[in-house]
């Protein structure tokens, strides 16, 4: 591993990075910081040897926090980014949800659309080589490392309602490599006059990263595809399980009947018990792989 570079103002780290590689999340309330738990808890039960690093943000106390220290995550500290009164005015919850609302699902009443662009504090940490960065609302379910030789800048299509949404990216799983320019260069584009990213980091990200590469669906699974496109579903293949919309963590939200066994599959992992053999789980209702 190279020498590490000293992080910049901004972040404060609990520890030294331990590897040149890294999964990144970011946890921005006490919710997200019992889904990163879950997260956390099923990449190490993957066996990787690279770090699990957690960007939190001040809205996150230190006894939310206390899971992820126990599973030895690397916690960092981060700021919110530098942008305009301006800027925020235009991403503010209220503001940036009545001009590009959610029509296919409901986004709960702790999405802080502001927060997400802390995601792009990852290109900072340059005591990595290369980074994975993947949602806190979502699980990984077998050893994805090679993703890590994957170039910048991969993701995988928003999948989760029909072909058509191969067009776009979801910025909930994807690989990066940090770098002060990259990071420096992104600041510029982003807070530009009148600049409006309708679905905050990951429109920018799609914006920014043209040509981006695109990873298989299975390494960004999205909830909605359980229902929606049944015949897609293949446990033994999905690297990644992501819970866009509604969180497994929700009592009783609008999809809690028909995503039951993803939501006890959650559950298994959060709790670290009874946590099943993927390979035997049944496929969703309807799909044709039973």
């Amino acid at each position: 591993m190279s020498t590490p570079s000293p992080l910049p103002s901004g972040l404060s780290a609990s520890r030294p990075a331990a590897s040149h590689r890294a999964y990144v999340t970011l946890v921005t309330n006490a919710d997200y910081a019992m889904g990163a738990t879950a997260l956390a808890r099923s990449i190490l039960l993957t066996g990787t040897q690279a770090d699990i690093t957690v960007l939190h943000t001040g809205g996150v106390d230190a006894a939310a926090l206390e899971p992820l220290s126990a599973l030895g995550c690397r916690l960092i500290r981060t700021e919110l980014l530098d942008t305009s009164d301006a800027f925020n005015e235009r991403h503010a919850r209220g503001k940036l949800h009545a001009n590009a609302p959610f029509t296919k699902g409901r986004k709960p009443a702790f999405h802080s659309p502001l927060d997400n662009f802390c995601k792009l504090r990852l290109w900072q940490l340059t005591d990595y080589e290369s980074c994975v960065f993947i949602d806190a609302d979502a699980l990984v379910l077998r050893n994805i490392d090679k993703l890590f030789d994957y170039p910048e800048f991969s993701a995988a299509p928003n999948l989760y309602e029909t072909l058509k949404d191969f067009h776009r990216l979801n910025s909930g799983v994807f690989v990066a490599r940090p770098s002060v320019t990259t990071f420096s260069t992104m600041l510029g584009v982003l807070d530009q006059p009148d600049a409006f990213w309708r679905r905050t980091d990951q429109t920018f990200l799609e914006t920014f990263f043209p040509d981006w590469h695109g990873l298989p669906v299975f390494m960004n699974m999205l909830q909605y595809v359980w229902f929606n496109l049944p015949d897609l579903w293949e446990w033994n293949q999905i690297g990644v399980l992501h819970y866009q919309y509604e969180k497994p963590w929700e009592e009783g939200h609008p999809r809690s009947v028909q995503l039951k066994p993803l939501i006890d599959l959650w559950h298994a992992y959060l709790d670290g018990k009874s946590i099943p053999d993927i390979s035997l789980l049944p496929n969703p209702p309807g799909s044709k792989a039973g």
